[in-house]
């Protein structure tokens, strides 16, 4: 007995934290699409919106010039009917029913209940790279030797430097070494690189509204780099933004480390998101040793 009509999807506003963490806090998916500040911080790319339906959350979003995509379905209501009421809502957009950021849990899941009807295309530029949150503190053993070498490096260089958490006061000085970043990093001919920038600039300005935690490293009384994340659900935490003066030797590691020894206990792991195919990025962040390399993949229905 399929529900006709169509699903109530809105907008999704910082109005709207509360509503959606009630689902994301409690769920057991990691990535970090789901974290809040992320979603908010990028409607202006991806126009989200969402709804709650029979207790489910359901997101829908548009890429590429306007194919609608969703998000596995969040929640303790019936996910198969969700599904099949997504895909009358993908063809009213007249497209295939798209689902992104789907994890192996839930792939196995999709396949178990819908056999056959969905593709399934592995997207390796967007793993998230997870960490337990003990081992960007400790960096213990040989396999981090490196790591520690920089940051004694730091300190002896910078014996007097400070590090802060970030306050709405000190958000222009953020924004500032942002700047410097993108000059150095040719943002102004990178759409990517410009749009990262416009979803830093919001979620900077609405800190404390999005319940962001950040942190800055000053050198001089300058900041070097500053990083922010937020909660993804109860058990780990996503760190969105890093930035470094890369003049300064070791402020990546630095700030990494501190970061880490800042974020609340509870979060066992850390969500540093993706790689995005960069080799740069890819070599650092394996370089850390994720505790969990998260497969995503996009799920495709076959239409009828």
């Amino acid at each position: 007995n399929m529900k006709i009509g169509s699903i109530p999807f809105r907008p999704i506003t910082i109005a709207d934290k509360e509503i959606i963490t009630s689902y994301t806090f409690s769920s057991n998916l990691r990535n970090c699409d789901f974290s809040f500040a992320n979603i908010c911080s990028w409607r202006f790319l991806y126009d989200s919106e969402f709804a709650v339906v029979n207790d489910l959350l359901l997101i829908r979003f548009w890429i590429d010039e306007g194919r609608v995509a969703y998000m596995m379905p969040v929640g303790s209501g019936n996910i198969v009917q969700a599904i099949r009421e997504l895909e009358q809502d993908a063809e009213r957009q007249e497209h295939a029913l798209c689902i992104l950021g789907v994890s192996s849990d839930s792939k196995n899941f999709l396949e178990s209940v819908f056999p056959q009807e969905f593709k399934f295309i592995p997207e390796r530029d967007y793993y998230d790279y997870i960490y337990l949150r003990d081992d960007l503190i400790r960096l213990a053993g040989k396999k981090y030797q490196s790591k520690r070498n920089f940051i004694n490096r730091f300190m002896q260089a910078y014996p007097q430097y400070a590090f802060t958490a970030i306050t709405p006061e000190i958000v222009p000085q953020c924004l500032e070494l942002e700047s410097v970043w993108c000059k150095e990093n040719g943002c102004e001919e990178d759409e990517a690189l410009l749009n990262e920038r416009r979803s830093m600039t919001f979620a900077l300005n609405h800190y404390e509204e999005l319940d962001i935690l950040g942190a800055a490293l000053w050198v001089d009384g300058k900041i070097v780099a500053f990083t922010y994340g937020a909660p993804i659900n109860g058990d780990t935490f996503g760190v969105h933004v890093e930035k470094a003066d890369t003049t300064i030797e070791g402020a990546y590691q630095v700030i990494n480390k501190l970061f880490a020894e800042l974020i609340p206990e509870k979060y066992v792991y850390i969500n540093r998101e993706e790689d995005l195919g960069l080799p740069g990025l890819r070599k650092s962040k394996l370089s850390y040793h994720p505790y969990i390399l998260l497969e995503k993949y996009a799920a495709i229905k076959f239409r009828e």
